[in-house]
């Protein structure tokens, strides 16, 4: 870690350390409650503690932070998160999470949970590309940690973990419907209910929307550039991209004594290609993805003395499937081996199954301590794959046209059916060693039945050294588990699978101060340094021809820090806000790792102008943003986006209503296309301004 860094949370250590004014006016048990941590976070151990002495360094987001910001996706809300940039792919549009700089064509490194429980698809190894946003009215909280999590959460827990924790009975207390509509003709409507049902808790959550998405234009894609190479005309730009979609959300959530069932469902219809799966524009493909989820759980926290156990079965179902095939490449496309009159097409699915068993125990009867057990089992399943398309390849890589679309799925598929069986163990202390002082160790060993095994320790020391101020240092190495793509993937030269593969690993060290300067202000720094190793990645094959291979072929280094502070000024106005540094370096090239800002900004303003009003109003800077190696266009350009919102404070049995602007100023904010950005030069386009209007009823 360069020292500059080093110097800089010595700096604000040393200042931190000064007598505060409010500790010599206060006495202790006064000052317990002024700086009594109001959030509190569970994903840091698996037990739910206060944010501040948490473990970690995390971020925690509540309904009420959401309703003020006026985000309706989740995406909009993890873009305020410090050291988190919401990027995006030219396929489908999907969000990337990009946290600290680390940054993957799909994303496998950032986990996301679904109250506890892994939303990660096997194909990809994400969340799954057809994806579409997800809904904010039903969710309680969200909790985010930045850096690893694999000592707890096993794969992918790499760059960080976000955890989505749905509302339940008591969160929603009642019936509340709402409408909402907006630009690009968007339109929302839901209900969700929480309330008893004899001697259970019930709670229900039921949304439908679509939209045709924005249309912003893509200058040159792909075909632009075969039309070049070929002498043809086919390509569709300059032309707008895809982004619409069509959105069924459930949720049904029954909590019986210590027993909890949830169960949900979300569907993505005529979801658009985005900028096109091939970098070239595609109007008439429509993908849709299905997910199904349900879990069983059981907790008692006084089954013995001092013994708390609990357990967990979960289960999803997720298919991507083709309404309509892909147009790869437009009508009139010409490639070495042969024209394509009607286009390049194809339509290949996927369908998932997944059992996860899991089961803790938690002990204090060691004096100082808290330990927890977890040890559980992970059926995953891809059980169905199928591919339709016009073209066949040579052993070169070349694809040749075919007379008529065919269906290859018996015969040579992208890839075949695969499963993947996971089992763990962990162990975690907690230990109050002294007073104010707590060493948190933990370790956990997981055996994948194709790649192998992985041992993954975190150590963090957590100092009180005062009422006012709270000091971490931790450690922690994670890992992330090869996808099938990357492991499985056949009959496609330009990127062939490699069973071979090894996990990438990550080895993080963070320090961070959080310091309640007084009962108004909050100020929280963390500094960051982490080695990435085994980095999976596609490197060409000369034994193959023009096709590439998955190898673990890369090393980065990262380092940074983030800031971040929130001041309420009165009882109607507060300001909050962060801003995060970083540097990543590849380490075969010693180039910048390119694609992640090196430097963002978020500012947030809320006001309660009048009684059952507030104005809340959010900028949000994004600068400094390298190309990858092999890519020598000039640097992403830098981008401000201001948000406003007004709305109406929610009230038993009556109306809100809200109102909100997303990118005021109509800034043209683009994200990173691919090295070497041939394909489209020019980025990739994110939504102009935007408006909507809402309506809610709660009873």
């Amino acid at each position: 870690m360069r020292p500059s860094y080093w110097l800089s949370f010595a700096f604000v250590s040393a200042l931190l350390n000064q007598p505060s004014s409010v500790l010599a006016q206060t006495d202790e048990e006064d000052l317990a409650m002024v700086y009594g941590d109001k959030p509190t976070i569970s994903i840091a151990t698996g037990s739910q503690q206060s944010l501040r002495r948490a473990p970690a360094v995390a971020t925690v987001i509540t309904a009420q932070d959401i309703a003020a910001t006026g985000a309706t996706d989740l995406d909009e809300v993890l873009e305020a998160v410090p050291g988190l940039h919401v990027s995006r792919t030219n396929t489908y549009n999907t969000s990337l999470y990009l946290i600290r700089g680390i940054f993957a064509q799909n994303n496998p490194q950032t986990l996301m949970l679904l109250n506890g429980i892994p939303v990660t698809t096997m194909f990809v190894g994400n969340k799954g590309n057809i994806w579409g946003g997800y809904p904010v009215e039903h969710i309680e909280r969200i909790e985010i940690i930045r850096g690893p999590g694999s000592a707890l959460y096993g794969a992918d827990a790499y760059s960080g973990v976000i955890n989505i924790i749905t509302k339940n009975a008591v969160d929603i207390s009642g019936t509340q419907a709402g409408v909402r509509a907006g630009s690009f003709n968007t339109r929302d409507a839901w209900v969700q209910h929480g309330g008893k049902m004899g001697e259970a808790d019930v709670a229900f959550y039921l949304r439908a929307g679509r939209t045709d998405g924005f249309d912003r234009t893509i200058a040159a894609d792909a075909q632009t550039r075969n039309d070049r190479l070929f002498g043809t005309h086919a390509s569709l730009a300059p032309g707008p991209v895809n982004t619409g979609y069509d959105a069924i959300d459930g949720n049904l959530d029954i909590g019986y004594g210590k027993w909890r069932w949830r169960a949900g469902y979300k569907l993505r219809d005529d979801v658009g290609t985005g900028a096109g799966v091939a970098s070239a524009l595609d109007p008439v493909g429509k993908e849709k993805s299905a997910r199904i989820t349900s879990d069983l759980s059981w907790n008692d926290s006084q089954f013995a003395k001092d013994w708390s156990v609990g357990a967990t079965a979960s289960y999803m179902n997720y298919q991507q499937r083709m309404p309509t095939a892909l147009q790869l490449l437009p009508p009139g496309a010409v490639l070495p081996a042969g024209a394509f009159p009607n286009g390049m097409i194809g339509a290949p699915e996927t369908a998932e199954r997944q059992v996860r068993l899991f089961a803790f125990a938690v002990y204090s009867g060691f004096e100082g301590h808290n330990w927890r057990f977890g040890a559980g089992h992970d059926d995953l399943n891809m059980y169905d794959t199928s591919e339709l398309r016009n073209f066949n390849y040579t052993m070169s890589g070349v694809p040749v046209p075919l007379s008529a679309i065919t269906d290859f799925s018996n015969t040579t598929p992208f890839i075949m059916p695969q499963r993947r069986k996971v089992d763990y163990l962990y162990a975690q202390d907690e230990w109050n060693f002294a007073k104010d002082w707590t060493l948190t160790s933990g370790v956990r060993h997981d055996r994948y039945s194709d790649s192998g095994s992985t041992t993954n320790p975190r150590l963090a020391l957590v100092w009180d050294v005062q009422l006012d101020v709270t000091a971490k240092l931790l450690y922690g190495r994670a890992f992330r588990a090869p996808a099938f793509v990357e492991l499985y993937s056949i009959n496609n030269p330009v990127s062939q699978g490699n069973p071979r593969l090894r996990p990438e690993t990550i080895d993080t060290l963070e320090a961070a101060v959080s310091w309640q300067a007084s009962r108004d202000v909050l100020v929280n720094l963390s500094v960051f340094h982490y080695a990435m190793q085994n980095i999976i990645r596609l490197v060409p094959q000369s034994t193959l021809g023009t096709g590439s291979v998955y190898q673990n072929m890369g090393d980065q280094t990262g380092q940074g820090l983030e800031l971040e502070a929130a001041w309420d000024v009165n009882r109607s106005f507060r300001l909050s806000g962060n801003l995060a540094h970083q540097r990543s370096i590849d380490e075969n090239t010693g180039q910048d790792a390119g694609y992640a800002p090196h430097n963002h900004l978020y500012g947030r303003a809320d006001w309660r102008f009048a009684s059952g009003w507030m104005f809340s109003g959010q900028v949000n800077y994004v600068a400094n943003r390298k190309r990858a190696a092999g890519d020598t266009r000039p640097p992403v350009p830098d981008y401000t986006t201001m948000d406003l919102t007004l709305r109406t404070e929610q009230r038993k049995n009556s109306w809100s209503f809200a109102a909100s602007v997303r990118n005021l100023f109509n800034a043209d904010a683009r994200e990173p296309s691919l090295a070497p950005g041939t394909s489209i030069p020019n980025d990739l386009p994110m939504a102009p301004r935007t408006l909507y209007v809402q309506a809610m009823y709660q009873m």
